[in-house]
C-alpha cells in the first residue's frame, strides 16, 4: 500500500478501536459489523468505514470485520507488534505510577530505567530498578537502545532536559511537563497536559448545569 497522509483525527481514534476490539476478542466475539461497532463506540458506522479505508478496508460486505484479524492489523499500524524501550525522567508520584502501570508492557512498551536529579532518592527502587542520577542518562540511552523518554518533571527543567534528550538522539518524548516543547521535527513529541483535560471536564459540567 502506498504511503498516504493520515489525518490526526483518524490516528487519535485508532487506539480506541484497538481497545474496544481487544475487549471484544477477550469476550470471544469473532466478527462484528460497522453498525455494531458504531453502537459500542458511539462513532458513526460511516466514520468507522472511512477510517479503516485509509488502511485498505479490512472488512467484507455482508460479513463485517473479523475481530481478531482487525485487532492484530490495527496493532501493527500502531506499531504495537514491535518493542519500544522507554525511560522515565522524574521519579515523583506520577513517574512512579507510570512505571508501575503493567499494561504498557503488554503493549510492547518496556520500562528500562528511571532518572531523577534529587540526590535523596538516587538508588531507591522502582519496579526493581534503581533511580539513577541524570549524569547517567546519555550513556544509558545509547547502551539500551531507548526509543521513548517520558518526562514527569516540573516545567522549569523540562526544556533543558528535552535539549539533552535531543542531543542523545532520542526518537520520541512523552511529555507530562506543563510546557509545550520545541524540538527538531525528527523528534516526536506527545504533550499530555492533565490540567487541560480537567478544565475541559469543568467546562462541560458548567455547560450542563446551565442547560438545567
Amino acid at each position: 500500500m502506498d504511503e498516504k497522509e493520515i489525518s490526526q483525527a483518524v490516528i487519535t481514534r485508532l487506539p480506541r478501536y484497538f481497545r474496544y476490539l481487544g475487549e471484544l476478542k477477550d469476550k470471544g466475539v469473532e466478527r462484528i459489523s460497522s453498525q455494531e461497532l458504531s453502537r459500542l463506540m458511539r462513532v458513526t458506522a460511516s466514520q468507522i468505514r472511512q477510517d479503516f479505508n485509509n488502511f485498505g478496508g479490512f472488512g467484507q460486505q455482508g460479513y463485517g470485520y473479523n475481530v481478531e484479524y482487525l485487532y492484530v492489523e490495527i496493532g501493527k499500524i500502531l506499531g504495537l507488534d514491535k518493542e519500544h524501550h522507554l525511560i522515565i525522567i522524574g521519579a515523583g508520584n506520577l513517574g512512579q505510577a507510570i512505571a508501575n502501570y503493567m499494561n504498557f508492557e503488554k503493549r510492547g512498551f518496556l520500562f528500562k530505567g528511571i532518572f531523577d536529579s534529587n540526590p535523596d532518592i538516587i538508588g531507591k527502587m522502582v519496579r526493581n530498578l534503581p533511580i539513577q542520577p541524570m549524569e547517567n542518562l546519555p550513556a544509558f540511552i545509547q547502551e539500551n537502545n531507548i526509543d521513548i523518554a517520558v518526562l514527569t518533571i516540573p516545567k522549569t527543567g523540562a526544556v533543558e532536559v528535552a535539549e539533552q534528550l535531543v542531543n542523545c538522539k532520542i526518537k520520541a518524548i512523552w511529555n507530562f511537563a506543563h510546557v509545550d516543547l520545541e524540538v527538531p521535527k525528527e523528534v516526536l513529541v506527545e504533550n499530555v497536559h492533565l490540567s487541560d483535560s480537567l478544565m475541559k471536564l469543568s467546562y462541560n459540567i458548567n455547560r450542563q448545569s446551565q442547560k438545567g
